[in-house]
């Protein structure tokens, strides 16, 4: 059987596209540390969070040195802590921190993205979305919600807010 060149060409760059697909996948499953979303945060009533001790009174909790906790509600359309705009405080932590974001909804399927971070995670009522960041310098940062989520999404919006160690009051009053 005689293959043509033509033929044997187009073969060639297919079987080369389909080893750069698999290497692609491969290497954003193991390399970049990308996974799915997974109940591995924990589970929660989405309809009794007001209960629970860790989303009852959502705020930032220091665990250790540099070593935060920010508890975080989404429900449409704001973050609490951290949609500013509606009464609720900015997400504030210090620099030189590692922060571990602990997100549920209590009504749909939201967003949480800080762009310009590696934090982005699907929020999914009844589970806990669970992320670590580490801030290094000061620095202001959008929070905003990717997954459309209702007729007010686009205004889904918030603030997190690294400030100098010797600025940062604590989390008081969040």
């Amino acid at each position: 059987m005689d293959i043509h060149s033509y033929e044997k060409a187009w073969l060639g760059a297919a079987l080369v596209l389909i080893v750069f697909f698999i290497a692609t996948i491969t290497y954003g499953t193991v390399g970049a540390g990308v996974s799915m979303v997974d109940d591995s945060g924990g589970t929660v009533d989405p309809n009794n969070l007001a209960d629970h001790e860790r989303f009852g009174d959502p705020g930032v909790e220091q665990v250790g040195e540099n070593e935060y906790e920010v508890n975080v509600v989404a429900s449409a359309f704001y973050f609490n802590p951290g949609s500013d705009q509606l009464g609720f405080d900015p997400i504030q932590v210090p620099a030189n921190s590692t922060v571990t974001f602990y997100v549920t909804s209590s009504d749909v399927i939201h967003g949480f993205s800080v762009p310009g971070t590696n934090v982005n995670t699907m929020v999914i009522p009844g589970e806990v979305a669970e992320l670590t960041v580490e801030f290094d310098e000061p620095d202001t940062y959008g929070l905003l919600c990717n997954e459309y989520c209702g007729y007010d999404h686009h205004n889904m919006e918030g603030t997190v807010e690294v400030v100098p160690e010797d600025q940062y009051d604590g989390g008081d009053g969040q």
